[in-house]
């Protein structure tokens, strides 16, 4: 007769365990690349255009000039979540969750998190992974979060890596940058590399109202089920024969709807809105911290009233985003962790504020959106390097 050992029934609310963000990290490949130097390898952008992009600087995994690689997906997760676990005060062999979101593996398979277990020196681990671009960080921070407020797991790392310069310096290299079309140069010009991470502990438990804190709220919804993509990755999959795909110009390549991404775009950043807020209970004024993968609200505005935003709180929502798209660029699956981890650094986001993560990708409309009561202190004694 076998006998098992019975495992004990997981933690669900209102006795869920109480899970917190302990600390951030990042990492950013190689040093900044700057808007002039793009203009030397693929032609100028017209003011309005970069001003429009809003981006001044971005990192990327390769070099610019010849395209040799010097980073990686997996290095930089790796990278950014040693920063992590480093400010939290634990070791690798605390972690027993991995969760990472990335639209750039090194390879389909194995997945890319598998990895960064390798790389932290972790022989077991509970692996999962998204393949998303800007709302997979999200998603994954609220899975995280759940398998541990559920008992299944106690310490997680929630990462979003994204390497998408490969992509873009096939575009202009061997070729004269005068003749580097203008949507092509806006591409290139938009986009950047990196990696953020979060840790995750779960405590002890007892209900968000016991403790005195509203409990965290979690939506996701893909708006483009009838639209055509606003961006597409093209080659390196499966629905056409690779004889095929070699005889393309470039491999892969990315392709951006920029009339549809401009005119659905704010109503899918309103639609998030809207729904967390409603979800949520709470009103604009009581968000303290606004993270978002791209920060230019005048954009949005004609929208607002639409969505029932006030004049004030339109105002209030204004003053509280956190991003940093203008420094890394536009940056998949690492945007809002990056944007998170400026934050706490520069005290936007601090202990005791109501932070509302919401991320909007274009790939096919989506949203996803993410309320916590951050409680992570800062003190500059717990950075370190990345590496």
């Amino acid at each position: 007769m076998t006998t098992t050992t019975a495992r004990p029934a997981p933690h669900t609310d209102p006795a869920a365990r109480h899970v917190s963000v302990l600390s951030t990290g990042a990492d950013l490949p190689g040093d900044p690349i700057d808007n002039a130097t793009l203009e030397r390898v693929c032609g100028p952008l017209p003011d309005d255009l970069l001003q429009g992009i809003e981006v001044q600087r971005r990192h990327w995994v390769v070099d610019p000039f010849t395209g040799a690689h010097h980073s990686g997906t997996a290095e930089m997760a790796t990278n950014a979540a040693r920063q992590a676990l480093h400010r939290a005060g634990l070791r690798a062999d605390d972690v027993d969750l991995l969760v990472m979101s990335t639209a750039s593996p090194d390879n389909p398979l194995p997945a890319a998190v598998t990895l960064v277990q390798e790389r932290l020196g972790l022989e077991r681990c509970a692996v999962m992974e998204f393949r998303a671009g800007c709302v997979g960080a999200v998603q994954a921070m609220d899975t995280a979060r759940r398998l541990l407020a559920d008992g299944t797991y106690r310490t997680a790392l929630v990462i979003g890596a994204e390497s998408i310069s490969p992509l873009l310096a096939p575009v202009y290299l061997g070729g004269d940058p005068d003749k580097v079309r203008m949507r092509d140069r806006l591409t290139v010009y938009t986009f950047g590399d990196g990696a953020g991470a979060a840790v995750l502990r779960a405590g002890q438990e007892g209900s968000a109202a016991e403790r005195g804190t509203p409990r965290p709220v979690f939506a996701t919804q893909c708006l483009g089920g009838k639209r055509k993509p606003g961006m597409l990755v093209v080659g390196g999959g499966t629905d056409t024969p690779l004889a095929e795909q070699q005889r393309r110009k470039r491999l892969m390549d990315i392709r951006l709807d920029i009339p549809g991404t401009a005119s659905f775009g704010p109503k899918v950043f309103v639609a998030g809105l809207r729904d967390m807020l409603d979800r949520s209970g709470l009103a604009m004024s009581e968000i303290d911290a606004c993270v978002l993968p791209e920060g230019n609200a005048e954009y949005f505005s004609k929208e607002f009233e639409e969505a029932g935003l006030g004049a004030d709180e339109y105002a209030r929502l204004r003053k509280n985003i956190v991003e940093n798209l203008d420094a890394v660029g536009a940056t998949g699956s690492a945007a809002v962790p990056l944007a998170l981890d400026e934050g706490w650094r520069t005290g936007r986001v601090k202990p005791g504020d109501t932070v509302l993560l919401l991320a909007i990708e274009a790939s096919r409309y989506l949203y996803a959106g993410l309320t916590l009561t951050w409680e992570a202190g800062w003190s500059p004694s717990a950075d370190a390097p990345t590496a």
